[in-house]
């Protein structure tokens, strides 16, 4: 009797030591599988291009948006980027090639501001209203100085500019300084914060930094452009010039400073308002992300959370921060 007490005992421990252990493994397996939604990379300031800085990067304590005070980086960016040329905008005659513009952005697609385009711009866009360059000479009617800059390129264009190509230069800017403050270590919230669409909005409208300084902007107000029959190209690189914000970007075109990931996944272009970092669009191989989120972000075990920019015709980086951002 005391034997099979024993054996069955035994038995038992041996039931018990199996069960834990497979317990332990699938425990293990769901924090391996779920551990991608926890890990967090820092801000890496040495991304940072120095030569697009007007000041070393400094750590300054701010309020998030989410009423935290968190540690965060001071960037104070020249807004002028040192890895590619800026320009040109807008070509001087109708008979100019691509080489002599810069690109438009419309109905999700990227086109060529080429003397034809702007030729061609009462068929493109169906109105006969537009006539932006004389039918004798073709020579392109376009702003030329500053003040023609200041009273074009807002969103308040008078009759005298209808029909203008708008280029305001990097000479009528080069004082212009742009701050921000980005969380050293990001915050990921419950909900994402929709970004600010003019008065009374709450959100910043600022999407992010570029690795040379530059700030990944709101999208252009096109509407507003087009209304007044002008023409505001970005160059290559997707970035042009206002008074107010100096030189921008409105689309990722791969024009910029990128870090390439070891693994082939989309190469890193700069850093989101709220720390994340911010991704081309395409892999190494060129493949689209298909498992986004509503602000066009997903996580994996590399990278933690991150962004994936839309692409240039959209005139769109990402849709939301999904993490608290310095006010």
């Amino acid at each position: 009797m005391n034997v099979k007490k024993f054996q069955i005992n035994h038995f038992t421990v041996c039931l018990f030591i199996i069960t834990t252990f497979l317990s332990c493994s699938k425990s293990n397996e769901e924090d391996q599988i779920t551990d991608t939604n926890s890990i967090v990379v820092n801000v890496d300031p040495t991304n940072f291009l120095t030569a697009g800085l007007s000041e070393p990067i400094s750590i300054v304590s701010r309020t998030l948006s989410n009423g935290s005070t968190a540690d965060c980086y001071k960037i104070v960016s020249k807004n002028t980027p040192t890895d590619h040329a800026q320009g040109p905008w807008c070509p001087s005659n109708i008979s100019d090639d691509k080489s002599k513009g810069g690109i438009w952005l419309e109905g999700g697609n990227v086109y060529d501001v080429d003397g034809a385009f702007i030729q061609n711009l009462a068929t493109f866009y169906k109105n006969t209203t537009w006539q932006m360059y004389n039918t004798t000479t073709g020579a392109i009617t376009k702003t030329l100085t500053q003040e023609d800059c200041q009273a074009a390129a807002n969103p308040n264009v008078g009759v005298a500019y209808k029909n203008y190509c708008v280029e305001c230069l990097p000479s009528y800017v080069s004082t212009l300084t742009k701050t921000i403050y980005i969380p050293v270590k990001p915050i990921k919230l419950t909900s994402p914060i929709s970004f600010g669409a003019g008065p009374g909005s709450t959100g910043p409208s600022i999407r992010g930094i570029a690795f040379n300084g530059v700030i990944f902007d709101a999208p252009a107000p096109v509407n507003a452009i087009l209304g007044a029959y002008t023409l505001a190209p970005f160059d290559d690189a997707g970035g042009h010039i206002n008074m107010a914000a100096g030189y921008h970007y409105h689309a990722a075109t791969g024009m910029t400073t990128k870090k390439l990931q070891a693994d082939g996944h989309a190469a890193m272009i700069g850093y989101a308002l709220d720390g994340f970092g911010m991704y081309e669009r395409l892999s190494a191989s060129g493949a689209e992300y298909t498992d986004l989120d509503a602000s066009r972000g997903h996580s994996d075990a590399t990278r933690g959370y991150h962004y994936h920019v839309d692409k240039a015709g959209a005139n769109n980086f990402i849709n939301s921060l999904a993490g608290a951002y310095a006010n």
